[in-house]
């Protein structure tokens, strides 16, 4: 299911972030039932043993391209992978462009190699 999942979030980064296709990276890191533990945090939502805990890295986002993002991939995680919503959570790191660098030693956000997304942070 790897690369079903992976192809899933990459489609909602791409178009909830209008990231480029081809920026793409990703791991992803199954743990043993006994070695994951997802309990309710007082909201009443339900688990089941498909639960995922998504992690992902990015630039600053709108609070309307975040919320589109977690509704259109927990969406196409339902209907693609038979994931329901209530084992998808989601959690977003936010760092800036200086804290990127793609290899050679350069920022490339900063040195202009690479342009900007089209969905603009607020």
């Amino acid at each position: 299911m790897g690369d079903h999942l992976a192809q899933r979030c990459h489609d909602a980064v791409v178009d909830a972030f209008g990231v480029p296709r081809r920026d793409r990276y990703q791991i992803i890191h199954e743990h043993e039932a006994s070695h994951f533990r997802a309990l309710d945090t007082g909201l009443g939502i339900a688990r089941t043993g498909k639960f995922l805990l998504l992690e992902i890295t990015s630039r600053p986002r709108s609070r309307e391209a975040k919320l589109a993002f977690y509704s259109k991939l927990t969406l196409a995680l339902k209907d693609r992978c038979d994931i329901a919503s209530s084992d998808v959570m989601i959690s977003l790191l936010i760092n800036s462009d200086e804290d990127w660098s793609f290899g050679l030693g350069k920022a490339q956000f900063l040195t202009g190699e690479l342009g900007t997304s089209t969905e603009r942070p607020q």
